[in-house]
């Protein structure tokens, strides 16, 4: 068969099967949005992703990874083993305000417009329910309880302002601060009192004066999570949440050093004892596999999609990152073209169920599969992927 003929006629049979579809996914897309759960709690979503993908001859494994909310669905018994991974978490408050109600659709809509071709292509199609990518590193969890053990190739879209390639993505750490110190009448007896509130104070100060002396990649974010009881008591505990970012997991080490001496220096100001808290794994930066974001980005065009330019584009963080340092993987955005509203605002959330969300979704639900298609059909980058299946050991 020739073998431009053979990938147009697969490319068809994907698109006429996502177009029959249709519905099932942006009724899955809304379904989530309007059911937002937190990290680790997407119970119905992740029952919601795998009842489609069942339906559509997918054996199903879940839990997975010592993750009640991950699952593993796989179909084919080819010889190379490919990854579609889905995001389901929301966030507090402002729900599916980064999209992954988008995520988890597109993914699951790739996936089940490959399962007819995956003996033609000679492969096994997994697709991964990922939960909390929101602060919880789920992805990564998974990573190092072998869930992605054989995989030679992963990747999945995510809603932004603007279409990318690739999403720039900074390294992150996720900590809790707790602040202990004791408590007293504010009025009659505050020298009995060692205050935990200005413990905080002291470490916010000292953070803002240490962001002059960061490069311009290094970024800490943080949010008082508990500041006392009552003001007539000298407050004997508080806390905070803070995101610690950098260029790559390197600088992030150097920076976080410098943070989390600022942090100490609140404690050791106002008398009161300090415990730090990792809430996750720390993210890494990405590293998008050239091969395939071309290919992705041809097969993009194609259906209309116009990207942005790549120079001077925020950065972010996702696990998906740690999984790009062991497997070729993409991340590339589907622009909703909404600036100036942007990720993580409630105004996002209510695009996320938009028509030009429920559109993005379908393309990129068919660019993946496209990309796969691609990918496997072309001897050299076959051999390339072959070459890259990874085999576990994380350390």
């Amino acid at each position: 068969m020739d073998s431009d003929y053979e990938h147009k006629t697969q490319k068809a049979a994907v698109n006429h099967k996502l177009d029959l579809d249709k519905d099932n996914l942006v009724k899955l897309s809304h379904d989530i949005h309007d059911h937002p759960e937190l990290s680790f709690e997407e119970v119905r979503a992740s029952s919601w992703c795998q009842e489609i993908l069942q339906n559509n001859g997918f054996s199903i494994s879940s839990p997975v990874g010592g993750l009640k909310t991950a699952f593993s669905a796989e179909t084919g018994k080819g010889t190379l083993e490919l990854g579609i991974f889905c995001e389901y978490d929301a966030l507090p408050h402002i729900g599916h305000a980064c999209g992954h109600n988008v995520i988890a659709a597109a993914g699951v809509g790739a996936a089940i417009g490959l399962a007819q071709l995956t003996d033609e292509l000679d492969i096994k199609l997994k697709v991964f329910g990922t939960p909390a990518e929101e602060g919880g590193g789920g992805k990564i969890l998974m990573l190092e309880n072998g869930v992605f053990n054989g995989l030679s190739a992963a990747m999945m879209v995510h809603p932004w302002p603007v279409e990318l390639t690739e999403m720039p993505c900074l390294a992150v750490s996720h900590i809790d601060v707790h602040y202990f110190g004791k408590a007293a009448h504010a009025s009659a007896f505050p020298e009995q009192g060692k205050n935990a509130a200005d413990a905080i104070t002291v470490a916010q100060v000292a953070i803002g004066l240490q962001r002059q002396h960061g490069h311009q990649y290094d970024q800490v974010h943080g949010i008082v999570t508990h500041g006392g009881d009552a003001p007539n008591i000298v407050p004997e505990h508080t806390s905070a949440k803070y995101y610690i970012r950098s260029r790559d997991i390197e600088s992030l080490k150097l920076w976080r050093k410098k943070i989390t001496d600022c942090l100490t220096a609140g404690a050791l100001a106002t008398g009161c004892e300090i415990k730090i808290e990792d809430k996750s794994p720390i993210y890494s930066e990405m590293h998008s596999d050239s091969r395939l974001v071309e290919i992705y980005r041809k097969n993009a065009e194609g259906l209309g999609r116009q990207f942005a330019p790549a120079e001077n584009q925020p950065a972010a963080s996702t696990d998906m990152a740690n999984i790009s340092l062991y497997i070729p993987s993409i991340h590339p955005t589907l622009g909703l073209n909404c600036a100036p509203i942007v990720n993580h605002q409630a105004e996002f959330a209510d695009y996320c169920i938009s028509e030009l969300a429920d559109q993005a979704l379908m393309d990129g639900a068919k660019a993946m599969a496209y990309t796969v298609i691609d990918a496997v059909l072309s001897p050299e980058t076959r051999a390339y992927l072959s070459s890259k299946t990874f085999l576990g050991a994380v350390s």
